[in-house]
């Protein structure tokens, strides 16, 4: 897991949810966050049910866990936001907040995951899907 000191300076970004809703990450203030890039298709999807599993744990204590699919790394995300959604609540009862596709890597990737990388202490790109970033490496429940 990435160890990034992402609060306050990660709540400046926005994005749309898997809805194409516009969300700001200033609404997670005061949360927990954590910042995953998904792939439905890889050998690592099975990590959902993990994900929901410590989402429903605690998230009443102040976690967030935030989805951002990506199909970066072999093509393994090519559905639609609506096939993405469909699979995650159906196949791991996903109900974290999921997010639009998201570019993760390269020269066009989104400015959350180009700060997500410089702020980790990461000097090359993400490798692969399932990278986490957190807002808080003492957090406990």
């Amino acid at each position: 897991m990435e160890s990034a000191q992402l609060a306050p300076n990660v709540y400046k970004f926005a994005t749309k949810d898997i809805e194409g809703k516009p969300v700001k990450l200033d609404k997670f203030k005061g949360k927990v966050l954590l910042v995953v890039n998904v792939a439905s298709q890889c050998g690592l999807t099975p990590q959902y049910k993990g994900l929901q599993a410590i989402y429903s744990k605690y998230k009443d204590q102040g976690l967030v866990i935030v989805g951002f699919p990506a199909n970066d790394f072999g093509n393994q995300e090519p559905g639609s936001e609506g096939e993405i959604k469909t699979f995650c609540e159906t196949s791991y009862g996903v109900t974290f907040p999921m997010m639009e596709k998201t570019i993760v890597k390269g020269e066009n990737k989104s400015p959350l995951f180009a700060w997500l990388i410089e702020k980790s202490g990461r000097h090359d790109e993400i490798e692969w899907n399932l990278p986490k970033f957190h807002s808080i490496s003492s957090w406990r429940p």
